[in-house]
């Protein structure tokens, strides 16, 4: 039985939890991190194979010297001997040496951002020296304080810091994150570039849902991005090409449409009064309303373009419609609140909404305002019998007709809710369904920011 300390899926858990979400932050990740990577095991083996062991030799054969004039000052502890021993230590080991009368420090030396640089010279010192010694690589910026003790005082010592530190380490260290540096501004510029592409076609894409006309985009980026965007750019051809040629037919089919039903509605109204012809203009009336219905249904508002709206007027002028409906219809949206949107799609959307609900309701309220996320939200609330949860799906359908509570009219065909929900995702929203504050249905058309 084998047993997994860190199973694949956790780690690709741990992977997804902390990876970059953005194509952008992913590459930079692909190429810095293995550069950052390699930089990091250069160092490593630089200081490890070359660094550490020049350091150790450098400090060996410092302390050597240092325990060889201790050695010969013990061996004749008199002033001459001392100022000669000084002399020849200064011409030949370049290290600076006197007597001073005093103990040892106390206090010890400072501190070290990387204490490990000064660890091979201590090491070295106790290995050649018996006495106690005190050392401070960080006094002075190019030079090592080295005191030891010897009969009457300290023997102090002065040497070069480049005696026992390989004098290269930091430069190559300073080379190293310049190159890392350098290779990761060139990275980012480069991924940079490349990402914005994408992000244009993205954004193309985005208004293009919306309706809105994108003749400004243009293909740029790597191969395989203006690929794409050629192929973005041609599906919108098609696409247009295949709502102009739906808005072609739309006006002969209700030109066809609309001549006969003309013809029959004046033969109608020049016949005899009788409750028979009342019931054909009736049946002639409620054709034409379906004609209408189908027509909104299949035309859409593709053409029409997007532009900042008043919203107040615009559910005001919706309002004065529904009102002649038979039903109370209150407003509720600032006088100054507007909206990039294309008010001809939205009205029909909201009307087809309010009527729906005169149909039903006594006192209809029709409100807009914005979203915490920027967007905009546009409600028509009722005080009807609403619609009950498990049927909000159904009621959303084309030509559905539920025959609940909430009947549908006896002209309508089920298309209202359908058209207003095509309007709202023609914008980049959608229609979602709930029940009311005043008791009845709320129907509320979200749109995007």
């Amino acid at each position: 039985m084998r047993i997994r300390l860190f199973p694949s899926r956790l780690w690709g858990r741990a992977v997804k939890r902390w990876a970059p979400t953005s194509l952008f932050g992913r590459s930079l990740l692909i190429i810095v991190l293995p550069v950052a990577l390699m930089q990091v095991a250069v160092t490593w083996a630089f200081f490890e194979a070359h660094w550490r062991i020049s350091t150790t030799q450098l400090s060996d054969a410092l302390a050597g010297d240092i325990a060889w004039d201790v050695a010969e000052y013990e061996a004749n502890p008199n002033p001459e001997a001392l100022a000669r021993l000084a002399d020849r230590a200064e011409r030949t080991q370049s290290l600076n040496i006197a007597f001073r009368p005093e103990a040892l420090p106390s206090s010890p030396p400072r501190s070290r951002v990387l204490p490990t640089f000064d660890h091979a010279l201590k090491t070295a010192l106790e290995d050649r020296l018996k006495e106690d010694f005190w050392v401070d690589a960080n006094r002075y910026p190019k030079a090592i304080d080295i005191r030891v003790k010897v009969n009457g005082g300290v023997l102090r010592i002065i040497a070069p810091r480049s005696r026992a530190f390989a004098a290269r380490g930091q430069v190559f260290i300073m080379w190293m994150t310049g190159a890392t540096v350098l290779l990761t501004a060139v990275a980012v510029l480069f991924i940079r570039n490349q990402v914005r592409a994408i992000e244009r076609l993205a954004a193309a894409a985005e208004a293009f849902g919306r309706g809105e006309d994108v003749k400004s985009f243009k293909p740029h980026g790597a191969r395989e991005v203006r690929q794409a965007a050629t192929a973005f750019l041609a599906m919108k051809a098609r696409i247009q090409r295949h709502i102009e040629q739906r808005t072609t037919m739309l006006a002969a089919v209700s030109h066809d449409l609309r001549t006969p039903l003309t013809r029959l509605k004046l033969a109608a109204e020049l016949a005899e009064p009788s409750p028979r012809m009342e019931a054909i203009k009736g049946d002639l009336a409620d054709m034409e309303h379906m004609i209408d219905e189908y027509l909104d249904f299949a035309r859409g508002e593709g053409i029409e373009s997007m532009e900042t709206t008043l919203l107040r007027p615009l559910l005001e002028e919706i309002a004065a419609d529904a009102h002649r409906a038979g039903a109370e219809v209150a407003v509720e949206a600032a006088p100054d609140s507007a909206a990039r949107l294309r008010p001809v799609a939205i009205k029909r959307a909201l009307s087809n909404l309010a009527l729906n609900a005169t149909a039903h309701a006594k006192s209809v309220r029709l409100s807009a305002e914005p979203l915490a996320s920027g967007g905009l939200l546009l409600a028509v609330d009722d005080d009807g019998p609403g619609i009950a949860p498990e049927h909000y799906a159904e009621a959303l359908k084309p030509f559905s007709r539920l025959d609940q509570a909430r009947n549908q009219n006896a002209k309508g065909v089920g298309l209202g809710l359908a058209i207003a929900r095509d309007v709202a995702r023609s914008h980049g929203g959608d229609l979602s369904l709930s029940k009311s504050e005043l008791g009845g249905l709320r129907a509320a058309i979200r749109l995007p920011g």
